[in-house]
């Protein structure tokens, strides 16, 4: 695969918190254009990938290229290549969602603030709320507030740490649909979720990170091939996203 095709690079990422391993030695690589999901029990470090990859954290040993910059060498390159939506909503409660939307797209430079988010405001059902204040936001609304601004400016990349924590059903699969456009128009979407599901309806490619290690690592097709091979009753019933997890993590435990 050529350097062009590749959006984010890892070997061998290493991180400790007060001398206690989460990260013993990654490696992965996310494929320009696909949508990769990272998968994990609480605490395996999922959270300080993203942080390493999108420059807000240094990892102690290892190497990470995002959009082709080294992120340690690169940072300011890296940062402008991508957005970040993590687990907690980063909106401002004091303006309003019209003007948070506007806030960002001047940040990115954009010339045409106004029309940029009153599109995005319409894209995620938010153009009746648009004119009053955060605060008075429901928790799925912020939501989908944090994950518009997230587009803003067309990012190469995007990366997503459980960003559907939250959201209605409805407004999930609204998102979902989303992902898929954005990445069958050229962007990379890197995604950490809790929802196995959510992984099975998206991802090109999945990892499973477990005890500071990808642990698997392909397709959904490619990880139902290390489930046991289903019994055959009356129908032969193909194992899920969430059989195939617990009995990959549930090897590893064992050994």
């Amino acid at each position: 695969m050529s350097q062009n095709e590749i959006a984010i690079s890892v070997q061998g990422l290493k991180k400790s918190y007060k001398n206690v391993p989460v990260l013993t030695g990654v490696d992965f690589e996310v494929k320009t254009g696909s949508i990769f999901a990272l998968l994990g029990p609480n605490g395996t470090g999922k959270t300080t990938i993203v942080k390493i990859l999108t420059t807000l954290l240094k990892q102690d040993s290892g190497n990470a290229t995002v959009n082709g910059f080294n992120v340690s060498s690169k940072p300011d390159s890296v940062r402008q290549s991508i957005s970040l939506t993590g687990q907690f909503v980063a909106v401002d409660e004091i303006l309003t969602g019209r003007e948070n939307l506007v806030m960002i797209a001047k940040l990115r430079h954009l010339k045409n603030t106004s029309q940029v988010a009153g599109e995005l405001l319409k894209r995620f059902g938010l153009t009746d709320a648009a004119n009053r204040r955060v605060s008075a936001y429901s928790g799925g609304m912020r939501r989908r507030l944090d994950i518009a601004m997230s587009l803003i400016g067309d990012p190469p990349i995007i990366f997503l740490d459980e960003p559907t924590t939250g959201l209605d059903p409805e407004v999930r699969i609204e998102f979902w649909q989303i992902l898929k456009e954005l990445a069958n128009g050229g962007t990379t979407v890197f995604l950490t979720t809790q929802y196995l599901d959510e992984a099975e309806q998206l991802a090109d490619r999945i990892a499973i990170l477990h005890e500071g290690r990808i642990i698997a690592n392909g397709t959904l097709a490619e990880l139902k091939k290390l489930f046991p091979p289903a019994k055959v009753e009356y129908i032969e019933k193909q194992p899920t996203l969430e059989e195939i997890f617990l009995a990959i993590v549930g090897k590893k435990e064992e050994n």
